[in-house]
């Protein structure tokens, strides 16, 4: 058995090598707390750098399971949790604590609007982007604003991916970049445009760093610009946004409107890229019985289930159905079809 050294930091010793970051640095760094929404291929990545760098609390939330073709490019992830149909949160969570007893996982299985966001953010240092949506995003951008949280925005479609940091009251925010949500089906989405794992690992390590950065102590050296990259093509090209400094225009940072965080703008449903799948959430939120749902679906199909949520295959669909009273309705793009769906066979 290996002992363990008495040096609690010891373990980060070639992190703490590193001049400019230091003993100093990783002592900052084990008193900070940081919030990762999202544990999809970003979010994966993100969290494992995050937790194995030391940072002493770290926040995860994701709605989601792990399935088959998570593996391609969720780097945290296994096959046995695909098989346990574990929730993100929890299968994440447990891997991160193997790979280091010394940072407290937070997990929580949830979808992240404005009824829960305060409450993700509370106490954090940095929020650190994991997700795969807009509407997500600009709930971020509010509550960093609003908060005044520094937080790190990422995206990645084919072989592309972008990134930058915002940090309020001294850079632009998101939608200064990005003023509105892009109209449904007028961008490319996975299913469309594919993904590569590359990509992926460059933007998420770049969204680490500027999180330690901000963590540790060294917010001065986080990026200004919104940096792009193209693997295929082999373009890396830095977008500078002085220019939308003190921008008066800009509806959340210039004029205080946050309408995502006041619940005023987002929807209830969301397509989830590459799965023909649509998820549903309801506004009260309400908490349900698993066992009395397997209990009712049982007549009509097959039932799987764990603590965490229950699967329903009827006919040609499957049903996700998880303790908060979200429904993953599978084998359709539709929302409309997926609420037609839900309320015959789940209930309104």
């Amino acid at each position: 058995m290996t002992q363990q050294p008495q040096d609690p930091f010891a373990r980060y010793a070639r992190q703490m090598s590193y001049a400019r970051f230091g003993r100093e640095g990783q002592e900052k760094l084990s008193q900070s707390t940081a919030l990762v929404v999202g544990l999809g291929a970003l979010g994966s990545v993100i969290a494992n750098t995050l937790a194995r760098s030391g940072v002493g609390t770290l926040r995860i939330v994701d709605r989601d399971f792990v399935e088959w073709n998570n593996l391609q490019r969720q780097v945290i992830y296994t096959e046995d949790d695909v098989r346990q149909r574990l929730p993100k949160a929890i299968a994440a969570k447990n891997h991160l604590e193997a790979a280091n007893a010394d940072t407290r996982i937070e997990a929580e299985i949830a979808d992240v609007d404005h009824r829960n966001i305060r409450q993700l953010c509370d106490g954090v240092d940095v929020i650190v982007d994991g997700t795969d949506n807009f509407e997500i995003r600009f709930l971020l951008n509010d509550a960093s604003l609003e908060l005044g949280i520094p937080w790190v925005y990422g995206g990645c479609i084919g072989a592309e991916g972008q990134t930058m940091t915002i940090v309020p009251g001294e850079t632009p925010c998101l939608r200064c970049v990005v003023p509105e949500s892009p109209p449904p089906g007028t961008t490319p989405t996975c299913d469309t445009a594919g993904i590569l794992a590359p990509i992926i690992g460059v933007i998420a390590s770049l969204e680490s760093m500027e999180a330690i950065k901000i963590l540790s102590g060294h917010t001065q050296q986080v990026s200004r610009a919104l940096t792009v990259f193209d693997l295929w093509e082999n373009r890396i090209r830095p977008v500078k946004l002085d220019g939308l400094k003190d921008n008066a225009d800009c509806p959340a940072c210039g004029q205080r409107d946050f309408a995502w965080l006041a619940g005023q703008r987002g929807s209830q449903w969301a397509v989830l890229c590459g799965r023909d799948a649509v998820q549903l959430s309801f506004p009260e939120n309400n908490e349900i019985d698993l066992t009395a749902f397997a209990e009712k679906l049982k007549p009509l199909g097959t039932i799987e289930s764990n603590p965490y949520l229950l699967r329903a295959n009827i006919g040609e669909h499957a049903f996700t159905l998880f303790g908060d009273g979200r429904c993953i309705v599978h084998g359709t793009s539709d929302p409309v079809e997926a609420r037609s769906l839900h309320a015959r066979y789940i209930g309104t």
